[in-house]
């Protein structure tokens, strides 16, 4: 159930929060989930659900942009805006805007190769792109390095961490695990994924898919006489939507 500063809504009140079915769909499972989702105001649960139907939007968009698979020896960047670092991250160029640099991927994203990880995080700064506007953005993230979880910023630490949940919505990050990988393809040891909603999901080099046919791929480069099937696991991580939304206050 949902409850905002301590009270719960009423219909009339959550049905303004759903301007789209994506919105919809969310706020359906937090008001019927046995778990309570507790906001302290009326816009932590605005901006929640923004964040989340920006991040399924980022991860289609991102998706039809031209965005290479690559291990990280063969990471490739558009340089006016990102160096490549020895190791195959990006790394903000100085001078470079931040925002224009993280919608530059998704503009010109066959300028960009990268593994499933940092694609993630593409998606998630794409997103609060759009939630915050280029020029709070700017003003929030003025250093970025894109490398799986790594280098994450402090604030979208718990995006990199997966933990279990009661309930999993469009906009978390989860992932399937394959584990009985060939140990001559690592690259196929699992593959991080956007939940889009409807049953499906993202996943940079793999598509959008739902989630038998990206199993029965991973399954496709197992060792010689693997028994273990790759499998969703029971898992996401999330930004901390309360203190995204804080910073997104006037």
């Amino acid at each position: 159930m949902i409850t905002v500063a301590g009270k719960r809504p009423d219909s009339g009140t959550l049905a303004g929060f759903a301007d789209g079915s994506l919105k919809r769909n969310i706020l359906s499972v937090l008001e019927t989930s046995t778990h309570r989702y507790a906001f302290d105001t009326a816009a932590q649960l605005e901006f929640e659900l923004a964040l989340r139907q920006a991040t399924v939007e980022a991860a289609h968009s991102l998706y039809g942009s031209g965005l290479r698979f690559a291990v990280f020896r063969d990471a490739a960047a558009n340089p006016a805006y990102w160096n490549v670092t020895r190791d195959g991250g990006f790394s903000l160029k100085r001078g470079a805007p931040p925002a224009r640099a993280i919608l530059d991927i998704f503009e010109n994203g066959s300028a960009y190769a990268t593994e499933c990880a940092t694609a993630m995080m593409i998606v998630l700064y794409g997103a609060l792109v759009k939630v915050y506007g280029e020029a709070r953005f700017n003003r929030l993230f003025p250093q970025i390095e894109l490398m799986n979880w790594h280098r994450l910023d402090p604030r979208l630490q718990s995006f990199g961490s997966l933990e279990r949940k009661d309930d999993y919505f469009p906009g978390d990050r989860r992932y399937i695990a394959n584990p009985d990988v060939d140990p001559l393809t690592p690259h196929w040891q699992g593959e991080n994924v956007i939940e889009l909603g409807g049953g499906l999901f993202y996943g940079h080099g793999i598509g959008i898919r739902d989630a038998g046919s990206i199993i029965r791929s991973l399954n496709r480069n197992r060792v010689d006489g693997a028994t273990r099937s790759a499998y969703l696991m029971d898992a996401a991580g999330r930004p901390d939507y309360r203190r995204l939304a804080a910073l997104a206050a006037p």
